[in-house]
């Protein structure tokens, strides 16, 4: 199995989540991608779709969906849900720098802060670029990052504590000195024995931040028209407290 950082995270990430509203966030994304979307399709591709939650709810309003993720465990869990709910999706294990699709997309959503998890810009200009790559002329590119607010004054060098009847998760971030990397440890906690014992698993996952200037810059100059970047899941302007910016572009016929 590839080591992602997620490995073990995957089997509680549901559970873990259950804060974001799914439906919610998907009526959101339908309402941007129909608003811009200029290709005639409806295919569409969810980068980092993690356990394929937010695919799914794509898939039920009418979209041809393919799921993308590096992570294997991620990707078990995705399936084990698309077998029970009978949605043709497909999944692909990829690393989204070096995405290869077997034909163009009309949209590609990528969400929950999953660009802040590369190693750095470079790699998030080379996933624009394979993006751009794969998407239909006059197709769209939405995706959403966690800002540098988020990283220096909410995560910074909190701790945070998520208990589940399976685990217990003690989420610890320390900000480093760049004062935009934010280096996550998770100690997960998992009830595996009948007397009660815990085994204890740690993972490690880091996330950087960038100016929205940096990342509209970059789409740009890769081909991509920045049609929007918003605050957090609206159509308002960004503010200098946004934790997330959500972007939109597309590849103009």
């Amino acid at each position: 199995m590839q080591e992602t950082g997620y490995e073990t995270f995957s089997f509680y990430y549901d559970a873990l989540t259950e804060n974001v509203d799914y439906p919610a966030r998907a009526a959101y994304l339908d309402g941007l991608v129909q608003k811009y979307l200029r290709s005639g399709g409806k295919v569409m591709l969810d980068l980092a779709c993690g356990t394929g939650t937010l695919t799914e709810e794509m898939a039920k309003r009418g979209y041809d969906m393919i799921g993308v993720d590096y992570s294997e465990g991620m990707l078990g869990q995705a399936m084990e849900k698309k077998i029970e709910q009978q949605l043709p999706i497909q999944y692909v294990c990829q690393d989204m720098r070096e995405l290869e699709l077997y034909s163009t997309v009309d949209a590609t959503i990528c969400t929950l802060d999953s660009l802040n998890h590369l190693p750095g810009f470079e790699d998030v200009e080379t996933v624009f670029r394979k993006v751009w790559e794969f998407t239909e002329p006059g197709g769209v590119f939405l995706f959403d990052m966690n800002t540098l607010y988020k990283h220096r004054e909410l995560l910074g060098s909190q701790v945070y504590v998520y208990e589940t009847d399976e685990v217990y998760c003690v989420w610890e971030n320390a900000l480093c000195e760049d004062d935009c990397t934010v280096e996550i440890t998770l100690d997960l906690f998992q009830l595996c024995c009948e007397d009660g014992r815990y085994r204890r698993t740690q993972e490690q996952i880091t996330e950087r931040a960038y100016v929205p200037e940096q990342v509209t810059a970059s789409l740009e100059k890769i081909g991509f028209h920045v049609l929007g970047v918003y605050h957090a899941d609206t159509e308002e302007p960004l503010r200098p407290d946004s934790e997330r910016m959500i972007v939109i572009a597309r590849k103009e016929a």
